[in-house]
This record gives C-alpha cells, structure tokens and sequence, in this order.
C-alpha cells in the first residue's frame, strides 16, 4: 500500500513548498505536483498520472479538498474513481479520509463549501472589475505575451506555428496578436 501525495497551485506565481513538505511528513512515497487552475480536470495531466497509478489499498493524499477540485461534481467522481480501484482518498486539512462512511459525507460537504468558494471569488472579482471600470481606473489583466517580440518574429519571415514554440503558448495566441495588429494599422 502506498501513499501518493498529490499537491496543486492554480498559478505559476504560488508556491508548491508548503503542501509538499505536509505531504512528505504525512510519509508520501511519492508526490506529484502542478501549477494549473482546479475548476476542471482539463490539463492536470499530474493528476492523471496519479490515477493511473493507484492500486488497491492505495492512498490519495492532499493537503485540502480544493487541491483535488473546485467542484464538488469532480471531486466526487475523483474519490468514486479511487474507489473502484479499491484505493483511499485522505485530506490533511481537516484530517478526513474515505476509509469510513463518516469521512464521506464530510468530503462531500467540503466540496460542495469549495465549489461556493470558488464561485463567491469569482463574483467578488467580478464585482471589483465592474467598480474599477466606474472609477475609470480598470486596466484588464496584464499581457502574458510580449507582443512586440511576437511581431519582430513575424517581421523576421517566421511563421505562426514557429512563433508559438518560440514563446511558449499556442498558434491561436499568436494568430490573435497579428489580427489585433493588423487592425490597428
């Protein structure tokens, strides 16, 4: 039997440190980590991977029920897939595990509490944009690409496709920065 710690951040700024350091010292063999958001399972192959892996007897470890998810409908078909493979789910913060029936009912109302928080964030975001926009002084989020680099690698002949694996995003991005380009000219 083998514990499998699993820990997330939602972005590349946050830090893994702490929740890996709980994970080590509740004795995880391994642990797997990313920095993705936890509103879908979209993209946390790190997730998959532990999954994958689980055998019977094993145990999913998290440091709180919102790493595994912010909506209760995938944290509950997380924990029913570690079941059918016979494995456990156990979260740190508060300790619960899936070992007993009573460990079930409280990770299910942890993640319905998660899923409300993630949508009280979205909305107490939503509310301080539209303030912001009022008071004239709302800028929008900030560029992830350098889009001058992306026109000069344009201009030196390189196509889209090349651009994209040059600075790391997808040919969508970049098709989107020379049309906003385009326009403005």
């Amino acid at each position: 039997m083998a514990r499998i710690g699993y820990a997330r951040v939602s972005t590349a700024d946050q830090d893994l440190e702490t929740q890996l350091a709980k994970l080590k010292a509740e004795g995880c063999e391994v642990i797997r980590s990313e920095k993705v958001s936890g509103g879908s399972r979209d993209g946390r192959a790190e997730l998959a991977t532990v999954l994958d892996f689980l055998r019977p007897g094993d145990e999913l470890v998290v440091t709180r029920l919102d790493r595994l998810g912010r909506d209760t409908r995938d944290v509950l078909n997380l924990i029913y897939e570690c079941e059918q493979k016979s494995a456990f789910v156990t979260v740190i913060d508060p300790h619960v595990s899936t070992r007993g029936e009573m460990g079930h009912i409280v990770l299910t109302v942890l993640g319905m509490v998660a899923q409300m928080e993630r949508r009280f964030i979205k909305e107490r975001q939503r509310d301080g944009i539209e303030q912001a926009k009022r008071e004239g002084v709302y800028k929008g989020g900030k560029p992830r690409l350098d889009r001058t680099k992306v026109m000069a690698l344009h201009d030196e002949g390189q196509t889209p496709t090349q651009i994209a694996k040059t600075v790391g995003c997808s040919r969508m991005q970049i098709y989107r920065i020379l049309s906003e380009n385009r326009a403005t000219i």
